[in-house]
Protein backbone atom coordinates (compact mmCIF):
# COMPACT_ATOMS: atom_id res chain seq x y z
CA UNK A 1 0.00 0.00 0.00
CA UNK A 2 1.57 3.10 -1.08
CA UNK A 3 -0.60 5.54 0.17
CA UNK A 4 0.37 4.90 3.71
CA UNK A 5 2.74 6.57 5.76
CA UNK A 6 6.13 4.84 6.05
CA UNK A 7 8.01 2.12 4.22
CA UNK A 8 5.76 -0.20 2.08
CA UNK A 9 7.41 -3.72 2.56
CA UNK A 10 7.30 -3.04 6.32
CA UNK A 11 3.44 -1.82 6.45
CA UNK A 12 3.43 -5.24 4.11
CA UNK A 13 1.41 -7.68 6.49
CA UNK A 14 3.23 -10.54 5.20
CA UNK A 15 6.23 -10.15 2.98
CA UNK A 16 8.42 -9.06 5.74
CA UNK A 17 8.08 -12.11 7.45
CA UNK A 18 10.11 -15.68 7.11
CA UNK A 19 11.88 -18.17 8.29
CA UNK A 20 15.84 -18.22 9.67
CA UNK A 21 17.93 -19.70 6.76
CA UNK A 22 20.70 -21.09 8.97
CA UNK A 23 18.59 -22.20 12.52
CA UNK A 24 14.51 -22.11 11.28
CA UNK A 25 13.15 -19.57 13.62
CA UNK A 26 11.09 -16.56 12.76
CA UNK A 27 12.85 -13.86 10.94
CA UNK A 28 12.47 -10.23 8.84
CA UNK A 29 13.42 -9.48 5.76
CA UNK A 30 15.68 -6.17 5.65
CA UNK A 31 13.41 -3.89 4.48
CA UNK A 32 15.34 -0.63 3.79
CA UNK A 33 16.30 -2.12 0.21
CA UNK A 34 17.26 0.94 -1.69
CA UNK A 35 19.86 4.18 -1.61
CA UNK A 36 17.83 6.98 -0.68
CA UNK A 37 19.59 8.31 -4.02
CA UNK A 38 18.55 4.87 -5.99
CA UNK A 39 14.51 5.51 -4.85
CA UNK A 40 14.72 10.37 -5.65
CA UNK A 41 16.67 9.57 -9.11
CA UNK A 42 13.73 10.32 -11.42
CA UNK A 43 11.80 13.17 -9.87
CA UNK A 44 13.03 15.95 -12.20
CA UNK A 45 10.99 13.84 -14.69
CA UNK A 46 8.04 14.21 -12.40
CA UNK A 47 8.49 17.85 -11.71
CA UNK A 48 7.47 18.41 -15.57
CA UNK A 49 3.61 17.25 -14.28
CA UNK A 50 3.60 16.81 -11.10
CA UNK A 51 -0.66 15.96 -11.36
CA UNK A 52 0.09 12.55 -13.19
CA UNK A 53 -1.42 9.72 -12.38
CA UNK A 54 1.11 7.21 -13.27
CA UNK A 55 4.33 7.55 -12.91
CA UNK A 56 5.28 10.80 -15.21
CA UNK A 57 3.84 12.62 -18.18
CA UNK A 58 5.92 11.49 -21.20
CA UNK A 59 4.95 14.55 -23.37
CA UNK A 60 5.94 17.21 -20.43
CA UNK A 61 9.12 15.39 -19.78
CA UNK A 62 9.77 15.66 -23.30
CA UNK A 63 8.83 19.56 -23.56
CA UNK A 64 11.02 20.61 -20.61
CA UNK A 65 14.20 18.22 -20.27
CA UNK A 66 16.57 18.24 -19.98
CA UNK A 67 17.50 19.95 -16.94
CA UNK A 68 19.18 23.53 -17.62
CA UNK A 69 21.47 23.66 -14.84
CA UNK A 70 22.16 20.54 -12.14
CA UNK A 71 23.54 21.91 -8.67
CA UNK A 72 24.71 19.69 -5.90
CA UNK A 73 27.74 18.60 -3.51
CA UNK A 74 30.73 16.91 -4.80
CA UNK A 75 29.28 13.44 -2.70
CA UNK A 76 25.40 14.10 -3.53
CA UNK A 77 26.44 14.41 -6.92
CA UNK A 78 29.00 11.26 -7.80
CA UNK A 79 25.90 8.75 -5.87
CA UNK A 80 22.67 10.52 -7.57
CA UNK A 81 24.11 12.11 -10.78
CA UNK A 82 24.96 8.31 -11.77
CA UNK A 83 21.41 6.73 -10.45
CA UNK A 84 19.70 10.17 -12.55
CA UNK A 85 21.60 9.02 -15.61
CA UNK A 86 21.09 5.25 -15.71
CA UNK A 87 17.32 6.30 -14.86
CA UNK A 88 17.24 8.42 -18.22
CA UNK A 89 19.09 5.82 -19.90
CA UNK A 90 16.89 3.40 -19.02
CA UNK A 91 13.57 4.94 -19.41
CA UNK A 92 14.95 5.68 -23.11
CA UNK A 93 15.99 2.34 -24.03
CA UNK A 94 12.51 0.95 -23.24
CA UNK A 95 10.71 4.11 -24.74
CA UNK A 96 9.47 6.04 -22.42
CA UNK A 97 12.08 9.02 -23.17
CA UNK A 98 14.12 10.43 -26.29
CA UNK A 99 16.56 11.37 -23.96
CA UNK A 100 20.47 10.36 -23.67
CA UNK A 101 21.63 12.91 -20.55
CA UNK A 102 19.00 14.21 -17.79
CA UNK A 103 21.40 17.56 -17.00
CA UNK A 104 22.41 19.95 -19.74
CA UNK A 105 25.00 21.86 -17.12
CA UNK A 106 26.39 21.07 -13.98
CA UNK A 107 28.07 22.51 -11.19
CA UNK A 108 29.59 20.65 -8.22
CA UNK A 109 29.86 22.61 -5.39
CA UNK A 110 32.82 22.14 -2.97
CA UNK A 111 32.27 22.01 0.88
CA UNK A 112 32.88 24.60 3.86
CA UNK A 113 35.39 23.61 6.14
CA UNK A 114 36.65 24.60 9.71
CA UNK A 115 39.40 23.53 11.89
CA UNK A 116 38.96 21.33 14.12
CA UNK A 117 39.73 21.35 18.38
CA UNK A 118 40.02 18.37 20.56
CA UNK A 119 40.47 18.94 24.86
CA UNK A 120 43.10 17.19 26.44
CA UNK A 121 40.77 14.28 26.94
CA UNK A 122 40.24 14.11 23.50
CA UNK A 123 36.83 15.20 23.20
CA UNK A 124 35.97 17.39 20.48
CA UNK A 125 35.07 21.37 21.25
CA UNK A 126 33.24 23.73 19.15
CA UNK A 127 35.13 26.86 17.58
CA UNK A 128 33.00 28.90 20.30
CA UNK A 129 34.53 26.69 22.90
CA UNK A 130 38.08 28.27 22.01
CA UNK A 131 40.24 31.05 21.75
CA UNK A 132 43.39 31.93 20.40
CA UNK A 133 46.23 32.83 22.50
CA UNK A 134 49.46 33.78 21.18
CA UNK A 135 50.10 30.40 19.25
CA UNK A 136 48.16 28.25 20.61
CA UNK A 137 44.50 27.52 21.13
CA UNK A 138 42.88 27.53 24.94
CA UNK A 139 39.63 26.66 25.93
CA UNK A 140 37.83 29.72 26.70
CA UNK A 141 36.18 28.75 30.22
CA UNK A 142 39.35 27.09 31.64
CA UNK A 143 42.35 27.94 29.99
CA UNK A 144 43.41 24.77 29.08
CA UNK A 145 45.20 24.24 26.01
CA UNK A 146 43.35 22.21 23.23
CA UNK A 147 45.05 20.79 20.11
CA UNK A 148 44.12 22.14 16.89
CA UNK A 149 43.78 19.93 14.29
CA UNK A 150 43.22 19.72 10.54
CA UNK A 151 41.00 21.86 8.54
CA UNK A 152 38.15 19.25 7.39
CA UNK A 153 34.86 19.31 5.87
CA UNK A 154 32.27 21.14 8.60
CA UNK A 155 30.49 17.95 10.68
CA UNK A 156 28.47 17.63 13.89
CA UNK A 157 30.28 14.61 14.73
CA UNK A 158 33.53 16.89 14.65
CA UNK A 159 31.78 20.05 16.27
CA UNK A 160 33.54 22.10 13.52
CA UNK A 161 31.05 23.81 12.84
CA UNK A 162 29.93 27.80 12.89
CA UNK A 163 26.24 28.63 14.32
CA UNK A 164 25.11 30.93 11.66
CA UNK A 165 22.30 32.54 13.68
CA UNK A 166 25.27 33.91 15.45
CA UNK A 167 27.19 35.09 12.18
CA UNK A 168 23.68 36.94 11.11
CA UNK A 169 23.48 38.39 14.20
CA UNK A 170 26.61 39.84 14.53
CA UNK A 171 26.89 40.64 10.66
CA UNK A 172 24.36 40.45 8.92
CA UNK A 173 22.76 37.86 6.38
CA UNK A 174 24.71 39.56 3.55
CA UNK A 175 28.44 39.77 5.13
CA UNK A 176 28.00 35.58 5.14
CA UNK A 177 26.92 35.35 1.60
CA UNK A 178 29.86 37.90 0.27
CA UNK A 179 32.76 35.99 2.23
CA UNK A 180 31.30 32.36 0.60
CA UNK A 181 31.10 33.74 -3.03
CA UNK A 182 34.40 35.57 -2.73
CA UNK A 183 36.80 33.18 -0.60
CA UNK A 184 36.99 30.94 -3.35
CA UNK A 185 35.26 29.27 -6.62
CA UNK A 186 32.30 27.36 -6.02
CA UNK A 187 33.41 24.47 -7.17
CA UNK A 188 36.55 24.05 -4.58
CA UNK A 189 36.43 23.61 -0.95
CA UNK A 190 36.37 26.86 1.53
CA UNK A 191 37.96 27.38 4.96
CA UNK A 192 35.41 29.04 6.95
CA UNK A 193 37.30 31.85 9.13
CA UNK A 194 36.61 34.85 11.38
CA UNK A 195 39.15 37.39 9.28
CA UNK A 196 37.44 36.05 5.87
CA UNK A 197 33.90 37.16 7.24
CA UNK A 198 35.14 40.97 8.96
CA UNK A 199 36.83 41.44 5.70
CA UNK A 200 33.36 41.02 3.87
CA UNK A 201 31.80 42.82 6.22
CA UNK A 202 34.45 45.94 5.75
CA UNK A 203 33.72 46.09 1.69
CA UNK A 204 30.17 46.46 2.56
CA UNK A 205 30.82 49.15 5.31
CA UNK A 206 32.57 50.69 2.75
CA UNK A 207 30.55 50.64 -0.09
CA UNK A 208 27.21 51.71 2.12
CA UNK A 209 29.84 54.90 3.38
CA UNK A 210 30.66 55.80 -0.29
CA UNK A 211 26.59 55.79 -1.30
CA UNK A 212 26.36 57.54 2.36
CA UNK A 213 28.47 60.24 0.81
CA UNK A 214 26.73 63.84 1.21
CA UNK A 215 28.07 65.56 -1.76
CA UNK A 216 27.04 63.16 -4.17
CA UNK A 217 24.37 64.86 -6.83
CA UNK A 218 20.59 63.65 -6.70
CA UNK A 219 19.05 60.75 -8.46
CA UNK A 220 19.20 61.38 -12.56
CA UNK A 221 22.24 63.71 -12.98
CA UNK A 222 24.00 63.01 -16.31
CA UNK A 223 27.31 62.39 -17.00
CA UNK A 224 28.77 66.05 -19.36
CA UNK A 225 31.25 65.63 -21.89
CA UNK A 226 33.89 66.37 -20.17
CA UNK A 227 35.23 64.32 -17.48
CA UNK A 228 38.57 64.43 -15.58
CA UNK A 229 41.06 62.01 -15.82
CA UNK A 230 39.99 60.18 -12.68
CA UNK A 231 36.73 60.79 -13.25
CA UNK A 232 36.33 59.06 -16.84
CA UNK A 233 38.42 56.22 -15.21
CA UNK A 234 35.94 55.52 -12.40
CA UNK A 235 33.09 56.03 -15.45
CA UNK A 236 35.18 53.16 -17.58
CA UNK A 237 35.85 50.86 -14.89
CA UNK A 238 31.88 51.01 -13.82
CA UNK A 239 30.91 50.07 -17.45
CA UNK A 240 34.26 46.99 -17.58
CA UNK A 241 32.65 46.21 -14.38
CA UNK A 242 28.83 45.24 -15.90
CA UNK A 243 30.83 43.21 -18.41
CA UNK A 244 32.45 41.77 -16.26
CA UNK A 245 29.94 40.69 -14.05
CA UNK A 246 27.49 39.61 -16.21
CA UNK A 247 29.74 37.19 -17.57
CA UNK A 248 31.25 36.10 -13.90
CA UNK A 249 27.51 34.97 -12.69
CA UNK A 250 26.45 33.51 -16.12
CA UNK A 251 29.30 31.21 -15.53
CA UNK A 252 30.05 31.08 -11.52
CA UNK A 253 32.65 32.58 -11.23
CA UNK A 254 31.50 34.05 -8.47
CA UNK A 255 35.07 35.07 -6.57
CA UNK A 256 35.78 36.81 -9.32
CA UNK A 257 32.98 39.03 -9.18
CA UNK A 258 33.54 40.02 -5.49
CA UNK A 259 36.59 40.56 -7.03
CA UNK A 260 35.98 43.15 -10.05
CA UNK A 261 33.35 45.05 -6.97
CA UNK A 262 36.35 45.73 -5.42
CA UNK A 263 38.20 47.07 -8.18
CA UNK A 264 35.50 49.09 -8.95
CA UNK A 265 35.14 50.22 -5.32
CA UNK A 266 38.93 51.41 -5.41
CA UNK A 267 38.35 53.57 -8.72
CA UNK A 268 35.15 55.85 -7.21
CA UNK A 269 37.46 56.08 -4.14
CA UNK A 270 40.20 57.29 -6.39
CA UNK A 271 37.82 60.36 -7.87
CA UNK A 272 39.30 63.45 -7.34
CA UNK A 273 36.40 65.93 -6.23
CA UNK A 274 37.80 68.69 -7.84
CA UNK A 275 37.87 67.62 -11.58
CA UNK A 276 35.41 67.90 -14.45
CA UNK A 277 32.27 66.15 -13.91
CA UNK A 278 33.63 64.76 -10.74
CA UNK A 279 30.46 64.41 -8.67
CA UNK A 280 27.54 63.24 -11.53
CA UNK A 281 30.85 60.60 -12.00
CA UNK A 282 30.54 59.11 -8.47
CA UNK A 283 27.38 59.18 -8.66
CA UNK A 284 26.79 56.90 -11.43
CA UNK A 285 30.02 54.76 -10.34
CA UNK A 286 28.04 54.43 -6.74
CA UNK A 287 25.20 53.61 -8.95
CA UNK A 288 26.37 50.90 -10.72
CA UNK A 289 28.50 49.00 -7.76
CA UNK A 290 24.85 49.03 -5.78
CA UNK A 291 23.40 47.31 -9.05
CA UNK A 292 26.30 45.19 -9.19
CA UNK A 293 26.20 44.31 -5.61
CA UNK A 294 21.99 43.42 -5.69
CA UNK A 295 22.85 39.44 -6.25
CA UNK A 296 25.77 38.90 -4.30
CA UNK A 297 24.34 41.52 -1.50
CA UNK A 298 20.49 42.11 -1.75
CA UNK A 299 19.64 43.19 1.47
CA UNK A 300 22.11 46.05 1.66
CA UNK A 301 21.73 46.88 -1.80
CA UNK A 302 18.26 47.51 -2.03
CA UNK A 303 19.44 49.66 1.66
CA UNK A 304 21.79 51.70 -0.74
CA UNK A 305 19.17 51.72 -3.56
CA UNK A 306 16.53 53.99 -1.30
CA UNK A 307 18.98 55.70 0.44
CA UNK A 308 20.43 57.02 -3.62
CA UNK A 309 17.06 58.62 -4.03
CA UNK A 310 15.09 55.44 -5.49
CA UNK A 311 11.24 54.06 -4.56
CA UNK A 312 11.39 51.08 -6.17
CA UNK A 313 12.72 47.92 -5.62
CA UNK A 314 16.45 47.31 -6.78
CA UNK A 315 16.00 43.76 -7.77
CA UNK A 316 12.63 45.19 -10.15
CA UNK A 317 15.08 46.70 -12.32
CA UNK A 318 16.37 45.61 -14.85
CA UNK A 319 20.28 44.55 -15.12
CA UNK A 320 22.94 47.92 -16.19
CA UNK A 321 24.15 47.71 -19.57
CA UNK A 322 28.12 48.65 -20.80
CA UNK A 323 28.47 50.90 -23.33
CA UNK A 324 30.81 49.16 -25.57
CA UNK A 325 33.21 52.18 -26.35
CA UNK A 326 33.43 53.16 -22.66
CA UNK A 327 34.05 49.77 -21.37
CA UNK A 328 37.43 50.14 -23.51
CA UNK A 329 40.48 52.00 -22.83
CA UNK A 330 42.02 54.40 -25.46
CA UNK A 331 45.20 53.46 -23.96
CA UNK A 332 46.85 49.99 -24.34
CA UNK A 333 49.46 47.79 -22.81
CA UNK A 334 51.02 45.44 -25.04
CA UNK A 335 54.09 43.65 -25.29
CA UNK A 336 57.06 44.33 -27.11
CA UNK A 337 59.11 41.01 -28.14
CA UNK A 338 63.06 40.68 -30.05
CA UNK A 339 63.38 38.39 -31.97
CA UNK A 340 60.29 36.29 -30.16
CA UNK A 341 61.16 36.72 -26.99
CA UNK A 342 58.77 39.53 -24.75
CA UNK A 343 61.85 41.86 -23.34
CA UNK A 344 58.82 44.89 -22.70
CA UNK A 345 55.67 46.33 -22.17
CA UNK A 346 54.38 49.61 -23.50
CA UNK A 347 51.40 51.83 -22.94
CA UNK A 348 50.06 53.22 -26.85
CA UNK A 349 46.69 55.15 -27.38
CA UNK A 350 44.35 52.43 -28.95
CA UNK A 351 44.40 52.27 -33.18
CA UNK A 352 47.60 53.97 -32.76
CA UNK A 353 49.66 54.11 -36.51
CA UNK A 354 52.01 51.84 -36.92
CA UNK A 355 55.27 54.15 -36.91
CA UNK A 356 54.34 55.66 -33.77
CA UNK A 357 53.91 51.70 -32.28
CA UNK A 358 57.65 51.29 -33.77
CA UNK A 359 59.04 54.25 -32.72
CA UNK A 360 57.77 53.73 -29.10
CA UNK A 361 58.70 50.50 -29.25
CA UNK A 362 62.73 51.16 -30.35
CA UNK A 363 62.69 53.79 -27.46
CA UNK A 364 62.21 51.31 -24.77
CA UNK A 365 65.65 50.84 -22.97
CA UNK A 366 65.24 47.23 -22.72
CA UNK A 367 64.87 46.96 -26.61
CA UNK A 368 67.74 48.93 -27.29
CA UNK A 369 69.92 46.64 -24.42
CA UNK A 370 68.50 43.31 -26.33
CA UNK A 371 69.29 44.61 -29.73
CA UNK A 372 72.93 45.37 -28.35
CA UNK A 373 73.50 47.92 -31.47
CA UNK A 374 72.01 45.96 -34.23
CA UNK A 375 69.87 47.81 -36.79
CA UNK A 376 66.13 46.06 -36.92
CA UNK A 377 65.74 43.82 -39.92
CA UNK A 378 61.86 43.91 -39.46
CA UNK A 379 59.40 45.16 -36.95
CA UNK A 380 56.24 43.40 -36.80
CA UNK A 381 53.22 45.09 -35.14
CA UNK A 382 49.88 43.34 -34.61
CA UNK A 383 48.05 46.43 -33.80
CA UNK A 384 46.56 46.23 -30.24
CA UNK A 385 48.19 42.96 -29.48
CA UNK A 386 52.15 42.88 -29.69
CA UNK A 387 55.01 44.59 -31.18
CA UNK A 388 57.57 41.84 -32.75
CA UNK A 389 61.55 43.75 -33.43
CA UNK A 390 64.05 41.36 -35.80
CA UNK A 391 67.06 41.87 -35.41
Amino acid sequence: DFSAPGNPLANHPSWKHTKCPKCGGAAEREQDTFDTFFESSWYFLRYADPAHKDGFGAAAAAYWMPVDQYIGGVEHAVLHLLYSRFFTRALSHVGYLDLDEPFAGLMTQGMVCHQTFKDKDGKWLFPTDVTKDGDHWVETATGAKVDAGRIEKMSKSKRNVVDPELIIETYGADTARLFMLSDSPPERDMEWTESGVEGASRFLKRVWRMAHDTNLPPAGTALPDQLGNSALAAVRMAHKSILALSADIENFRFNRAVAQLHMLTNAIADIKMDEAGAGAAKRFAVETLTRLLSPLAPHVAEDIWQKLGYDTLLAQSNWPKAGAALAIDDEIEIGVQVNGKLRDTIKLERDCPNDIAETTALASASVQRYLDGKTPKKIIVVQNRIINVVA
